[in-house]
């Protein structure tokens, strides 16, 4: 009747000792899950601030919006009566020999004009007043959709 009970529960030692050293066979994807929801939020704050470089204030119509088949060249005046070609400021006397560098089709180049809202009518109107004398046909004005409607 005397049973020794020195190892009472089974098991032994080994089996703990040897589960404490085996490495992890699975992958903490939390880590790459948190940087990619990092990068995603950094991305849907700077992607609209990648738009165009000139800030202006774009009155809202109710036109259609053009589907263009080629990249036009856009002109931009803001409030001051500043110019700018795509996003480089010019003197409004130049902008006929700086048409002429960049436009690729000649005369049939389409060509945008953005005018602030609070800009000066009268220099919006002589800027578009030059393209056109010079030639170029393809002429128009960026707004933006009337929201409500």
């Amino acid at each position: 009747m005397g049973m020794s009970m020195g190892k009472a529960g089974g098991g032994g030692g080994k089996r703990r000792r040897a589960k404490r050293h085996m490495p992890v066979s699975e992958i903490n994807v939390t880590p790459f899950v948190d940087v990619m929801l990092v990068l995603l939020i950094i991305f849907m704050v700077a992607a609209p601030l990648l738009t165009v470089g000139v800030p202006i204030d774009l009155p809202e119509t109710q036109a259609k919006s053009l589907q263009p088949e080629t990249q036009p060249i856009t002109i931009s005046v803001n409030r001051e009566g500043r110019v700018y070609i795509q996003e480089s400021e010019i003197d409004a006397e130049s902008i006929l020999p700086q048409l002429e560098a960049i436009a690729k089709n000649g005369y049939e180049e389409r060509i945008y004009v953005r005018g602030d809202r609070d800009a000066d009518y009268g220099t919006v109107m002589k800027i578009m007043a030059r393209i056109s004398a010079a030639g170029y046909k393809k002429i128009g004005l960026v707004t933006l959709q009337e929201q409500g409607q």
